[in-house]
């Protein structure tokens, strides 16, 4: 078998080109709040937050249009490590991913090798893509979900307050009255909870105030956009790696992020909610938890 052709310079700037607009569409979906819905569904996803920012918007962009709701995310080979296989004829969905090469026109201090990063387009699968595969068991996928009004997620309230400690907060729990359920006070930098609550809507008002307490306060964003970004923080957590049950409650959405620049401070506020999301995650879920992804690192958070 002959080697496949190199692409011409040009051509390789055509691809960028594209990958960009794709980029830049995938962006734009999320100033309606469709498109919004679509984008934090896919971060809560058990199978889809480990992806990097941009390539979730790839991924919510793709399925939208082809009527799918993806749920779990993963290349060929990693689907073979879950004991499931691509069924023949599936599309793939295309995200960008990070390689290395060599770069021949340039040489780093004493001779040492450069090397240069750019991006590509590689294919992915939903789970709906994929079959099992005969005479095995497939690994389960997402953890069972519980009711917020259990209290199965207890063990989750140390971590959170571990957090809270590493971010200069002491955490209180008291007894509230009128249906108030907690807040972050940021002078005294204490975290107040209500212990009358059972201890898995424990565990949604301390991530909540801990994403308060990780820099979305009202100074910065005002109270309704705040109020916002930490909502949504808390869905996302709950509702991906940990498995509590919020479907009952709506994703917020704020129309008209921004009055100026709306792609831009709408991209921020993903970012935000992204990162502030990782942080917490990764403070509750023990080392290994997440579903793994395919090898070289591609499916990571580069892109």
């Amino acid at each position: 078998m002959g080697k496949s052709r190199q692409l011409t310079d040009q051509e390789r700037d055509e691809r960028r080109e594209k990958d960009r607009e794709r980029l830049e569409n995938a962006a734009r979906e999320l100033l309606t709040s469709d498109g919004w819905a679509r984008w934090v569904k896919v971060r809560s996803s058990v199978g889809l937050g480990r992806y990097s920012l941009r390539n979730q918007w790839l991924i919510s962009a793709d399925c939208a249009k082809r009527g799918i709701t993806p749920t779990h995310v993963a290349g060929f080979r990693a689907w073979l490590s879950l004991n499931r296989v691509v069924a023949k004829g599936s599309r793939a969905i295309y995200i960008l991913a990070p390689v290395t090469v060599k770069d021949h026109d340039a040489a780093g201090e004493e001779g040492a090798e450069k090397r240069r990063t750019f991006f590509r387009a590689v294919p992915v699968f939903d789970v709906a893509m994929t079959e099992v595969l005969p005479g095995t068991e497939p690994v389960p996928l997402s953890p069972p979900s519980q009711p917020i009004t259990g209290d199965s997620h207890a063990h989750l309230l140390t971590p959170l307050e571990n957090l809270a400690a590493e971010l200069g907060y002491s955490v209180r729990q008291l007894p509230l009255e009128g249906g108030t359920e907690g807040w972050c006070d940021y002078e005294r930098r204490e975290i107040v909870v209500n212990e009358q609550l059972p201890a898995n809507a424990q565990v949604r008002v301390l991530v909540h105030e801990v994403a308060h307490g990780l820099g979305v306060g009202y100074k910065q964003y005002g109270r309704e956009r705040a109020e916002v970004l930490v909502d949504t923080v808390t869905y996302v957590v709950l509702a991906g790696q940990v498995g509590l049950d919020v479907g009952g409650e709506s994703i917020p959405y704020v129309a008209g992020w921004g009055e100026a620049g709306e792609l831009d401070a709408i991209r921020e506020y993903a970012e935000t909610i992204d990162q502030i999301a990782h942080r917490i995650e990764d403070a509750i879920l023990p080392a290994g938890a997440r579903v793994p992804v395919d090898q070289p690192r591609e499916l990571g958070r580069a892109a």
